[in-house]
């Protein structure tokens, strides 16, 4: 094996935007609506934080993933509730800071556009607390390049007119529309459709031309972007008909034709269409990240939990002899973590793992290990066990030992042919995978609504226990979804169970999974 540097990617990041200072207040914008778009110094205030106040949009809530899992998380505006008053989230901001916490205050857009925490700014300046404003692209600035529409353009338009909706819904009938009415392009932030249809209405009555083109955006720079085009004077009745809810940002002006030929957005390959991922949130980063930059919603849907195993006697045991083995052999991430643990608890860490050679099952693993400081000797080619012992058995195994560390239900294939090749294996479990109490609420209720279109499926038994959890009044549902299996091996599962794969990886690993997705999509 080989030892590298350990240190993590974010750590240098950290190092790039400063210290966070306990006691300090971070207020920190989430951007237009991917979490992807926040930027870097607002991340890393975030992994840093002790305490979050955050809004309840999506932008924000998503990006709570980064948070230290130890930090407190504060939700100022929860669902069914009512919101916190703004003297309430002053008060809070300056109690935590004054207990020594590192406080991040996380809002949709950018912090200073359309007040979103001026307020807070003035009371933490006035109260002689710490505090940074860490800007966050405005979502009325953001929807442009997510929708094509380019604020300015030269020949289109040079001048452009931003306005968010009051809150008081009276409040309109202070705004100078007739300014508006004249502005080459305009972009308004409104709650829903009546507050649509009212700027429409002001706007057509000030002087602007009905017939100007006009684009309404829903969920803007987010997977589930909608939207709508037409003109000032037909685009509030166009959204009604597409049964849309919820903020809208407005577009208007000549600059909307040029998104015929501009837009980009939703003509990604996988945009409009909806995959539930069933590995374990601590897995699935990579999965999520690579769908969702082509267009995809992704749904986070584990059916897999992980659990210690009774004793470990038996594993810390080979781990304090692994000089003894000639190989150490690891065919998931998740046995990498389990093992990292074990060597944690024992006051070691990965110059433990000096001495055998180490085999990794495919990229994932592998770079679980390189998280660690630690280079796999050998990684096949193909993600699976067979692949991994015809690898490891061409390299000689007859009279080795070989350790090898995964889950207690691990195939028996692997050690079968290592033995059967003269090898001494030592099969240890170093942790359990168990079907968790239940499956999320929102896959349930798009499932039932027929509104996932992808299921990604990385091993047997993410499918046995979703089988299990949802039961067979569901099954005739899941048959509706198009299965997306990893190998053959999760093949072969899934056609046991009266199931049929749509598209199986080759190579069997996360890139040719997305890819073997890609390929089953109409051209766009």
């Amino acid at each position: 094996m080989t030892v590298m540097s350990s240190d993590r990617p974010w750590q240098q990041l950290a190092g790039m935007v400063g210290d966070f200072e306990p006691g300090g207040v971070a207020l920190v914008g989430a951007g237009p609506g991917d979490r992807a778009l926040i930027c870097m110094r607002g991340a890393v205030r975030l992994m840093q934080a002790d305490v979050v106040l955050y809004d309840a949009s999506a932008a924000a809530t998503d990006l709570l993933e980064l948070v230290d899992p130890q930090a407190e998380r504060v939700c100022v505006d929860p669902p069914a509730q009512e919101a916190w008053s703004q003297e309430e989230i002053n008060a809070a901001l300056v109690r935590y800071a004054r207990a020594g916490k590192r406080v991040v205050r996380l809002v949709t857009g950018d912090p200073f556009v359309a007040g979103r925490c001026v307020k807070e700014c003035v009371h933490l300046i006035a109260a002689r607390v710490r505090c940074e404003v860490v800007p966050g692209m405005p979502v009325e600035i953001g929807v442009s390049a997510s929708t094509g529409i380019p604020l300015t353009q030269q020949g289109v338009s040079r001048l452009v007119a931003i306005a968010g909706e009051p809150v008081e819904p009276d409040a309109w009938a202070e705004a100078d529309f007739a300014a508006l009415a004249g502005m080459p392009t305009v972009v308004l932030a409104v709650a829903g459709l009546d507050g649509l249809d009212r700027c429409c209405e002001r706007l057509i009555d000030a002087g602007m031309d009905a017939r100007m083109p006009a684009a309404a955006v829903s969920r803007p720079a987010r997977p589930a972007q909608q939207t709508i085009v037409g003109t000032v004077g037909d685009i509030a009745g166009r959204v009604a008909g597409e049964q849309i809810e919820g903020p809208l940002v407005l577009l208007i002006g000549q600059a909307v034709r040029l998104r015929e030929t501009a837009e980009w957005f939703e003509r990604r390959p996988l945009y409009g269409q909806t995959v539930a991922v069933t590995r374990m949130p601590d897995q699935s980063a990579a999965l999520r990240a690579a769908l969702e930059v082509l267009g995809a919603e992704v749904i986070e849907t584990s059916t897999i939990e992980l659990a210690e195993v009774d004793d470990y006697y038996a594993v810390d045991q080979a781990l304090r002899r692994i000089r003894e083995y000639d190989w150490l052999v690891l065919t998931s991430a998740s046995g990498v973590a389990a093992m990292f643990a074990r060597l944690e608890a024992m006051g070691l860490d990965s110059r433990a793992l000096a001495g055998p050679r180490i085999a990794a099952i495919g990229s994932a693993t592998a770079a679980r290990l390189m998280e660690h400081g630690v280079r796999p000797d050998l990684v096949p080619n193909e993600a699976v066990g067979e692949a991994l012992a015809q690898a490891i058995i061409q390299r000689g195994v007859a009279g080795r030992r070989v350790l090898l560390l995964r889950s207690d239900i691990a195939r028996s294939y692997l050690v079968e042919a290592l033995a059967g090749a003269g090898a001494a294996c030592d099969d240890l479990a170093v942790y359990r995978t168990v079907c968790p109490q239940s499956l999320p609420a929102e896959f349930v209720e798009r499932l039932d609504a027929g509104r996932i279109d992808w299921l990604t499926l990385t091993s047997p038994s993410s499918l046995v226990n979703l089988l299990q959890l949802l039961g067979k009044d569901r099954l005739q549902k899941l048959r509706r979804v198009k299965l997306a299996s990893i190998g053959p091996v999760t093949t072969r599962a899934i056609r046991e169970s009266g199931l049929a794969e749509a598209v199986e990886a080759n190579p069997h690993d996360l890139p040719a999974l997305v890819a073997a997705i890609v390929g089953a999509m109409p051209c766009r």
